[in-house]
């Protein structure tokens, strides 16, 4: 891949809550190389919904976004979908959950894990 490639024009942002949850959970499982992947499949009750998982491995098209001690993993497909988004975290009565605050949706669902663009 080259520079012009992994450059990042509008990145996504991971808010301070969500990079402390993220180190908590890296300290948890005492891996320093994990990366949170954020991610969008198709489903849910608007359209698309977004998904998140722990990585160690970056690929080919994989864009990184660090911030500091942490980092975040989008795959090229998601990453469309998530420019200038915000990653989240939260504890409510949903539960405690990674959410995306994603101002290219057009569309939400009640719970905020699916959208339409």
């Amino acid at each position: 891949m080259s520079g012009a490639e992994s450059f990042v024009p509008t990145p996504l942002m991971l808010s301070d809550t969500a990079r402390a949850r993220l180190r908590t959970l890296i300290e948890e499982e005492g891996n320093p190389a994990l990366k949170l992947r954020v991610y969008v499949t198709g489903g849910g009750c608007s359209g698309f919904q977004y998904g998140f998982d722990f990585a160690e491995e970056v690929g080919e098209d994989d864009a990184l976004i660090e911030f500091g001690d942490v980092a975040m993993v989008v795959d090229a497909l998601s990453y469309q979908y998530l420019v200038g988004s915000t990653v989240d975290f939260e504890e409510g009565l949903a539960g405690t959950r990674f959410l995306v605050q994603n101002p290219n949706a057009t569309t939400t669902c009640g719970c905020g894990a699916s959208f339409m663009v």
